[in-house]
């Protein structure tokens, strides 16, 4: 579904891959957009598993600005890499299944409220480290950084190039940067 579509992925090319009978599977979902529901409850918490880790966990680096700067420059990597292809099935799947299955936008809804809240944690930190003034709306900064990386990977996808990602990540940095004490 990462190199199609949700929709353009028929149950068969599913069943097939996963070497599981087409009874097994309406065991288990009712349809195919419950199943899609699930998959994203799976890739979300996933993926929200690995945000934490690279951006909560100060194993690696105490510094949370270093931290969430090292992820999103992450990101920048991850794109060039990967040239023209969307690196995150949650962000392929949000423009596709948000208008057709109520289901699977609810729980792309609640995996990207839980991304914005890692972010809003890491500034948290900074702020209680005195990194950050006091009075950062950190809901809001969050809730920032996450639209513009979506919005930015949406458009390096489109362009085949990770420019839009790094003008992202250049900007919020700067702005943090800005606000450092």
């Amino acid at each position: 579904m990462l190199d199609k579509s949700f929709h353009s992925v028929g149950l068969k090319q599913i069943l097939d891959a996963v070497k599981v009978p087409k009874g097994s599977f309406y065991y288990y979902f009712a349809s195919k957009e419950q199943f899609g529901v699930e998959l994203l409850k799976h890739y979300l918490a996933d993926a929200s598993t690995l945000k934490r880790s690279l951006l909560i966990s100060k194993k690696q680096e105490a510094d949370p600005l270093k931290r969430l700067f090292a992820y999103l420059n992450g990101s920048i990597n991850f794109i060039q890499s990967n040239p023209g292809k969307f690196p995150c099935l949650a962000l392929k799947l949000a423009s596709e299944v948000s208008d057709l299955s109520e289901g699977m936008r609810e729980e792309l809804a609640r995996g990207f409220q839980d991304w914005i809240g890692i972010y809003q944690e890491v500034l948290e930190e900074a702020v209680s480290e005195k990194m950050l003034p006091a009075t950062l709306d950190t809901a809001s900064e969050a809730q920032l950084i996450q639209d513009l990386l979506t919005g930015a990977i949406k458009r390096a996808v489109i362009d085949r190039c990770a420019d839009p990602v790094v003008h992202a990540v250049g900007y919020i940095q700067s702005q943090i940067e800005r606000m450092k004490l």
